[in-house]
């Protein structure tokens, strides 16, 4: 599948590549400790700008999913599961993705996942697969 990759900044560059390294990074901000995503120059909690990048787990558990069986582009292989995941180190901490190698019909809420990276030229799109 054809993916539309991100444009890379300061600011998302070590999420999108994190990868690379085998590492799922998210935002962390230094003055109320908590994590945030998107990946921005400042906290949206505290407005504070001394924010950085952390790598996390990479664990995960599906909050909500939907199935797509609509081929939208001719690439498109469907039916394929867009996700939203949270990551246990911060509640509320969440993001949206793909569930890839697990059949559809199998993803359910409450499931736990682990990310796996698909790379695309200079892209590590992290995507959650079944945890084992």
């Amino acid at each position: 599948m054809t993916r539309k990759l991100p444009a890379l900044s300061t600011d998302n560059r070590a999420f999108w590549q994190g990868g690379a390294d085998g590492e799922l990074r998210m935002h962390h901000c230094e003055a109320c400790a908590q994590f945030f995503h998107p990946p921005a120059p400042v906290c949206p909690r505290c407005l504070a700008s001394d924010v950085a990048s952390r790598a996390v787990s990479g664990a995960g558990t599906v909050v909500t999913y939907t199935v797509n069986h609509q081929p939208w582009r001719s690439d498109l292989k469907d039916p394929y599961v867009v996700a939203i995941v949270e990551l246990p180190e911060q509640a509320g901490l969440r993001f949206v993705t793909n569930i890839v190698g697990t059949p559809p019909g199998e993803v359910f809420i409450g499931m736990p996942v682990r990310v796996r990276f698909e790379q695309h030229d200079d892209v590590w799109l992290p995507l959650f697969e079944r945890a084992a």
